[in-house]
């Protein structure tokens, strides 16, 4: 895909937590944000649904992940080397509160109910709708996300710079649908345009299975890529070739059977 379709923002924040799928229980993160989170984090500030033939409603196009580079973080007065890690103890709840009895609050079919989440029903306070998790978590952290726009196959005339530029103009004006975040919601992050005064860290290391992303379907397919990070950047393009030149990645899991 060519350059002039490439957009690129800066993304940081306090902490971060891009939690390992094998290690869900005790939470601890990838050392550097995954795609994933990056593509998460592009959807917040721009998304859009258009009506694909049939009228479903379907995603105008998707974000292609190409690159991810970790910066130094730059309101400290001494940078780390690699990316520095902090534990800490945090409570999460069980359940949460089903959409349709939201709705029926809403509608005013039945009256709002507190959600007590130190209880184990709503009449019992038994302590039961928490747990203690530890985190281990990423201190710290600023990523400049390179990514370009992939349009739906049903409309392949529409183009790409017209996301493109939309996009670029609410990372200036700082608009988002909804906060931007880190791997979990309460790590909140800022964003803005990169101004050329960016650092990546000086750290190369190979990271092994880092998650790619997941399709979503009748049945959600986890995808994995031998990732890697040279000079701070960590290559996440599945179609062309990334620094020193090293080849497309190659996403596993995601195989289409013969």
């Amino acid at each position: 895909m060519a350059e002039k379709e490439v957009v690129k923002v800066k993304v940081w924040g306090p902490y971060a937590c891009f939690t390992r799928p094998e290690l869900k229980v005790e939470r601890v993160s990838y050392p550097i944000m995954t795609p994933s989170a990056a593509r998460g984090v592009l959807d917040a500030i721009l998304f859009k649904k258009k009506t694909a033939p049939g009228g479903t409603l379907v995603p105008a196009f998707h974000w292609h992940i190409r690159r991810i580079t970790a910066l130094r973080p730059w309101w400290l007065s001494q940078a780390p080397e690699k990316p520095e890690f902090i534990s800490f103890r945090r409570n999460e709840i069980q359940g949460k509160i089903a959409p349709g009895t939201v709705n029926r609050w809403a509608g005013g079919a039945a009256p709002p109910e507190p959600f007590l989440v130190d209880s184990s029903t709503r009449e019992d306070r038994g302590g039961q709708m928490r747990t203690q998790r530890n985190t281990m978590a990423l201190r710290d952290v600023a990523y400049l996300i390179e990514a370009s726009v992939d349009v739906g196959p049903f409309d392949a005339h529409d183009p790409p710079v017209k996301y493109r530029e939309m996009f670029l103009r609410r990372v200036a004006k700082g608009q988002c649908f909804h906060r931007p975040y880190l791997g979990c919601r309460e790590f909140a992050c800022d964003f803005a345009p990169p101004d050329g005064t960016e650092q990546p860290l000086p750290w190369t290391e190979s990271l092994g299975l880092i998650l790619y992303d997941i399709q979503f379907g009748d049945e959600n397919r986890p995808g994995f890529f031998q990732a890697g990070v040279s000079n701070g950047t960590m290559h996440c393009d599945t179609e062309q070739s990334g620094p020193e030149g090293l080849p497309p990645i190659k996403v596993l899991g995601w195989e289409v059977a013969a």
